[in-house]
């Protein structure tokens, strides 16, 4: 049976691409941002996962605000990246790994979740600059991908309650597949951030690490907040933090906090990082 070995939370920020470009790693400004991540290689490397499944949000690669799905999953055998411009300049593509696509995807539909299906796929920032961040000394990711969009974009998003139960569903089915892999969930984004508006720059610090203990203590703690109280809390980019949510909820039983890091501010952006795994 498969085996979910653990999650891991992160920031997308774009200008980490150009600092990852720029080996700027040890610049004073982006060190307590990369410094935070040996432990995730240390843990990884102990680990050794097959497939990530990365949660994350288009921001308007695949989908745009005419055409834009609460949920969808890639069921391709490769996806390609096609950056918006900030991020690294060249990457390989990515490889899927159908069969586990499929089964998400099927037993989501099971469970009533509506899912787009996309047999096609690119990939932006979102979901590159996590996995280079995660595997930054290989040229190519080494593990096998399962891409999981969720809608932070274009209103009405799915209410923080959906995507802890969508999380739930990704687990349980993941646990159902009958191959011997090993799993590693990653959710990408936020934390609280507003890249517009009267509130540009805002950062809510508090908010933030309260969300981040959360997902260790009571990971159903953010649900009880309607997606206006989150935008409140948060920032209308803040939202991303449902990647965190579905992701922390593909966990079963209890679990442990493996390493945890937060820096303010990259760009304009509180960036948060999170190894979480089940305890045995």
């Amino acid at each position: 049976m498969a085996k979910i070995v653990g999650t891991i939370t992160t920031s997308h920020v774009p200008a980490i691409g150009r600092a990852l470009a720029g080996k700027l790693q040890d610049d004073p400004y982006w060190k307590p941002f990369f410094d935070g991540f040996p432990p995730v290689h240390a843990w990884l490397e102990k680990v050794k996962p097959d497939v990530a499944v990365v949660l994350y949000n288009d921001h308007g690669l695949n989908f745009f605000l005419d055409k834009m799905p609460t949920f969808a999953v890639g069921a391709a055998p490769q996806y390609h990246n096609a950056d918006e411009g900030w991020g690294i300049p060249t990457l390989p593509p990515y490889q899927g790994d159908p069969a586990l696509s499929w089964q998400l995807i099927e037993d989501l539909v099971a469970r009533e979740f509506d899912i787009t299906t996309c047999q096609e796929m690119l990939v932006d920032h979102a979901f590159s600059l996590p996995l280079k961040l995660l595997w930054p000394a290989s040229e190519s990711c080494p593990v096998r991908t399962v891409p999981v969009c969720i809608n932070t974009v274009q209103y009405p998003l799915p209410s923080a309650r959906r995507c802890y139960k969508l999380g739930k569903a990704i687990g349980e089915a993941i646990a159902g597949w009958d191959d011997d892999l090993r799993v590693v969930i990653i959710g990408t984004g936020g934390l609280s951030h507003q890249l517009d508006g009267e509130r540009a720059g805002f950062i809510n610090k508090d908010f933030d690490l309260a969300f981040m203990e959360s997902l260790i203590a009571d990971p159903e703690w953010a649900t009880q907040f309607s997606m206006e109280e989150l935008v409140e809390k948060t920032g209308t980019q803040g939202v991303e933090l449902l990647m965190w949510l579905a992701a922390r909820a593909a966990l079963p039983g209890a679990v442990r906090k493996v390493h945890a890091n937060y820096h303010i501010p990259i760009s304009n952006t509180a960036a948060g990082l999170m190894v979480i795994e089940t305890v045995a």
